[in-house]
């Protein structure tokens, strides 16, 4: 009788369910359905549970907590050498030993208190979950300035989207000028840029962290200046880029120059105080990414060093060399606000799995929700649905959580989608395991991820033109015994099934959910760990 029962439980949620994602194809409408839950006011400490950083290297993290403030913040065995700002939830300092720390932080308000583990690990490795923040260029493409920067940084803190764990703000191509300054490295375009020094400060003051883009080519995809050059002095001019713009196969100015800067480059971005590091260029190598991931180490100050254009011009075979130097790598195209681009870069990545790690993750492109356009603004052509599938794809696959939107222009809908702390805890989870599809059926596909709790995420997908019925059974999985099945968009549980699961699922859509034993054993360890 439990058994039917059960069925009939999640039968009554999977149809509430299906009809209320059917509604979200009505974005257009301007009333597209809400899944998140508001976040209460009492505290609730979200983010990672687990932070690297190597000796000597300043140390800058924000305890995100959301709640009502004032909020009062206290770690229990916080090293010496580290300082928490109670007010803030602010820790800086620096450690000089290797080692770990095994630490509780506290946040308590009026209403109530919160606490969460937390370890940091002094050592070689950081970026030891998948970065997430925000960058311009799907905003406004090469075109930026300091004072959109600011602006965002600002929306990202006045929005409570840091509360959520979204820290960096990152500036991409279109803000470099000429070679010069105290180390011959590239210098910032004063007119667009007057004091970017400054600008980071400012961003660390908000409790974020900065991040800047460059290539080893000698110049960018947008005909600005980059890391290395014909001249052995560095110099180079626009006029230069447009003469020799044949096309980017290895053939000038996009190519690498016989004269490389890297160091240079990397001493003047530590100097400004920069966090992360996004470096442009195809096909990605080996010798190009160890060449600046041992300047950026020479700073002493930690950069997490993310490699772009197209990680699938790397042979695979290379990519294991290629991912010893970098946090991330792309592994597909750019990504456009439509489905078909979004499903060609969403559910083909299993052959990069293996490569998925702390401190190393396969990067499928950023986020293309909210209002973005690449210098065109607009609300995203994705449907509710397909937003929706976006995020709960990325998060199940450890992705770098990268938004493109404009901060500035948050609906309530687009604002659900980026602060669900139970879904952005897939993408941070600390095992750093990357989802696998476990069935394939046609136009539903299941991807499953373990998690460092022995809980399973498993993300219910359907690529096809109407709502369908997907489900998958417990020896996908290889589990036994009954299972706790929780709705993660919603928050809630759907109750306790035996053998296998359920849902309709909305066109284009998802239905998230994480598995636990019943019995509140760790019964699903075995499989996580064989992942």
């Amino acid at each position: 009788m439990k058994f039917v029962s059960s069925w009939l439980v999640v039968l009554s949620v999977g149809l509430k369910l299906s009809t209320a994602l059917q509604a979200q194809n009505s974005l257009e409408s301007g009333t597209p359905p809400i899944l998140t839950p508001t976040a209460s006011k009492t505290p609730r400490i979200n983010g990672p549970k687990i932070f690297g950083v190597r000796p000597g290297s300043p140390f800058l993290y924000s305890i995100p907590a959301t709640g009502d403030r004032p909020m009062k913040f206290s770690a229990d065995g916080l090293p010496s050498g580290l300082h928490l700002d109670k007010a803030t939830g602010r820790i800086t300092g620096i450690l000089n030993k290797e080692g770990e720390y095994q630490i509780v932080f506290h946040a308590k308000n009026s209403l109530g208190r919160a606490q969460r583990p937390f370890k940091i690990v002094v050592g070689d490795q950081i970026g030891l979950t998948p970065a997430m923040g925000w960058n311009n260029y799907n905003l406004t493409g090469a075109h930026i300035d300091q004072k959109t920067v600011l602006a965002q940084a600002h929306a990202l803190v006045d929005s409570s989207l840091a509360q959520h764990g979204w820290i960096y703000c990152n500036t991409d191509d279109g803000w470099q000028g000429l070679r010069g300054g105290e180390f011959n490295a590239i210098q910032p375009n004063v007119k667009d840029f007057p004091d970017i020094g400054g600008m980071v400060k400012e961003i660390h003051s908000l409790g974020l962290k900065a991040g800047i883009y460059s290539s080893p080519w000698v110049t960018t995809y947008d005909r600005h200046i980059g890391g290395t050059s014909e001249n052995a002095d560095g110099q180079w001019s626009r006029d230069y880029a447009k003469a020799n713009n044949h096309d980017h196969s290895q053939k000038f100015p996009f190519a690498i120059g016989k004269y490389h800067f890297a160091v240079q480059d990397a001493r003047q971005f530590a100097a400004w105080g920069f966090d992360y590091l996004k470096y442009d260029w195809a096909p990605v190598h080996t010798d190009a990414t160890k060449e600046m991931d041992d300047a950026l180490r020479a700073t002493h100050r930690d950069f997490v060093f993310s490699l772009s254009n197209n990680g699938t011009y790397t042979l695979l075979n290379e990519i294991g060399d290629v991912s010893q130097h970098a946090n991330s790598w792309r592994v597909t195209d750019d990504v456009h606000d439509n489905w078909r681009n979004v499903t060609n870069s969403a559910f083909r990545q299993d052959a990069w799995a293996p490569y998925s790690r702390p401190g190393h993750f396969n990067d499928p492109d950023m986020l293309v929700v909210g209002v973005l356009g690449w210098g065109r603004p607009h609300h995203t052509h994705l449907t509710a649905d397909e937003q929706y599938t976006q995020i709960s794809m990325w998060c199940l696959l450890s992705a770098p959580l990268l938004l493109g939107c404009d901060l500035q222009k948050l609906d309530p809908f687009t604002y659900s989608l980026i602060s669900n702390d139970e879904v952005l805890d897939v993408d941070q989870d600390s095992l750093g395991k990357q989802a696998t599809c476990i069935s394939q059926n046609g136009d539903i596909s299941i991807f499953a991820k373990p998690l460092d709790d022995g809980r399973l995420a498993v993300g219910l997908f359907n690529r096809g033109p109407a709502s369908a019925n997907a489900s998958f059974n417990w020896t996908d999985l290889n589990l036994t015994g009954k299972q706790v099945v929780r709705d993660l968009w919603c928050q809630k549980d759907l109750g306790i099934f035996d053998g296998q699961f359920s849902s309709p699922v909305a066109s284009h859509g998802v239905v998230l959910i994480c598995i636990s034993p019943a019995d509140g054993s760790n019964k699903n360890f075995a499989w996580r760990v064989s992942q």
